[in-house]
């Protein structure tokens, strides 16, 4: 009868581990990335013109450079900053007293209308900007006929 109240011994450690702890770390660094990523697009979202021989201008990335925005409907936004064109050479002339490089940076839709990009490149000329950069993304055909050319002379 001793034998039936005897406790069930413990045959080791549990080999298994426990994701659940890993699973709710990484849902929650989820949920913050989804919530973030919007946020760190600078100005407003355009599609670009396409060309074949685009130029680099690693300034327009930087945090305290000037972007000048033209949206498909004629929109102008200075950052993310609506506003009519006629009030850009203020604030720009406001913005750019005080640095010692005068660039702005326009990005227009690709279906913006031409005398919209005009208007704002003249507000921008009126406001003592000193160099007028336009962003362009480069075409996928020139792309793909770019990496073929460095793939042939690879070999």
């Amino acid at each position: 009868m001793a034998e039936v109240n005897k406790k069930p011994t413990s045959s080791g450690a549990i080999a298994d581990i426990n994701v659940t702890p890993m699973v709710d770390v990484m849902l929650v660094m989820l949920i913050i990335f989804m919530v973030i990523t919007p946020m760190l697009s600078k100005g407003v979202s355009v599609d670009l013109a396409k060309t074949a021989n685009p130029i680099a201008m690693a300034d327009a990335d930087k945090e305290d450079a000037v972007v000048v925005a033209v949206s498909r409907d004629g929109r102008v936004y200075l950052g993310s900053t609506q506003m009519a064109a006629a009030d850009l050479p203020a604030k720009v002339k406001d913005i750019v007293a005080t640095r010692l490089d005068k660039t702005c940076f326009v990005k227009s839709d690709s279906r913006a209308r031409y005398e919209k990009v005009v208007e704002v490149v003249d507000n921008l000329r009126a406001a003592g900007v000193d160099n007028v950069g336009l962003l362009t993304e480069l075409d996928a055909k020139a792309k793909a006929k770019a990496d073929a050319a460095a793939a042939t002379a690879t070999k």
